[in-house]
């Protein structure tokens, strides 16, 4: 939860963080974590019923999984995503799975974080000329530091 303080703010601009900022990242955090649970919600209501010879369902909720840091255009949040447990067998035996298109396994970085930031480098952000990397790409990714009054 966002807590507005009027004192610190200027502490926090100064380490590279904004109010701004931070109210961006939250609001993605909760936007992905609701996009994620609508998704698990649709899956299960899909499946809702095929159950077993008890009568138990197949494809259930099964918590949430570890918090993991992803960088998407507001910048790094850390999110858990839910988890199903998902008992259903296809012809071979093999267990179904349930994998988010959303968030799939393994993924730390949004797609068009991860294409910009070659282009960057490419154009000149690793040797200060910042500048010139954004007018060539239009948009700064996050984690990439302010331009700076040279060059």
């Amino acid at each position: 939860m966002l807590k507005v303080v009027g004192s610190g703010t200027a502490q926090d601009e100064a380490d590279g963080r904004s109010l701004l900022d931070e109210i961006a990242r939250e609001g993605a955090r909760r936007m992905l974590v609701a996009a994620l649970e609508a998704e698990v919600a649709a899956y299960l209501e899909a499946h809702r019923d095929e159950r077993d010879d008890q009568g138990h369902a197949l494809v259930v909720r099964n918590g949430k999984g570890r918090t993991r840091k992803v960088t998407v255009g507001a910048g790094t949040i850390p999110v858990s995503a839910p988890r199903v447990n998902d008992r259903r067998t296809d012809q071979d035996g093999e267990r179904r799975r349930f994998t988010s298109r959303i968030l799939p396994p393994y993924m730390r970085r949004s797609p068009k974080v991860a294409e910009v930031l070659p282009v960057l480098y490419l154009r000149g952000l690793s040797t200060g000329d910042a500048r010139r990397s954004r007018r060539c790409s239009g948009t700064m990714p996050p984690g990439c530091p302010p331009p700076t009054s040279r060059g």
